[in-house]
């Protein structure tokens, strides 16, 4: 699949690590380093511009080594950009550790991943057909 994109960042086009990764990862794209301190969340810039086709969307995850090494990770996860949307895009990054943390120009803060989405037509109805889990919710089953 061919995106167009543009790029104002310093940085080299998002890309896959391995040939089977779902994620690209995205660079920060900073004038100067960035604080997070403890509990603290900001928008970091990331240079880019995508036009998605229709029926897609750009799913904006955190990644696991910042997660398990410092604990920052995505606000909103994962975000969503739409095939409409033609600004920057911007990440939520949020500092869930007890220490500050500095975002550093071309680290890499986050992953996209390109998804198909579909639109729903509800059918109102008064009534459900029954499955064999019903309406349990939330910790239903009482497996652990």
């Amino acid at each position: 699949m061919k995106i167009e994109i543009v790029n104002k960042s310093h940085h080299p086009l998002p890309g896959y690590a391995t040939p089977l990764s779902a994620g690209m990862d995205i660079r920060a794209n900073l004038s100067e380093p960035v604080v997070l301190n403890p509990l603290e969340r900001k928008l970091i810039p990331t240079g880019l511009f995508i036009a998605l086709p229709e029926g897609y969307e750009a799913q904006m995850r955190p990644r696991s080594g910042l997660a398990i090494k410092h604990g920052i990770t995505l606000l909103n996860t994962p975000g969503t950009i739409d095939a409409d949307y033609r600004g920057e895009i911007g990440v939520i990054l949020v500092n869930l550790s007890n220490e500050p943390f500095t975002v550093q120009d071309g680290e890499r803060i986050c992953q996209m991943v390109i998804a198909a989405h579909a639109h729903v037509a509800w059918e109102p109805v008064e009534l459900l057909d029954e499955t064999e889990r019903g309406a349990g919710g939330f910790g239903h089953t009482g497996k652990h």
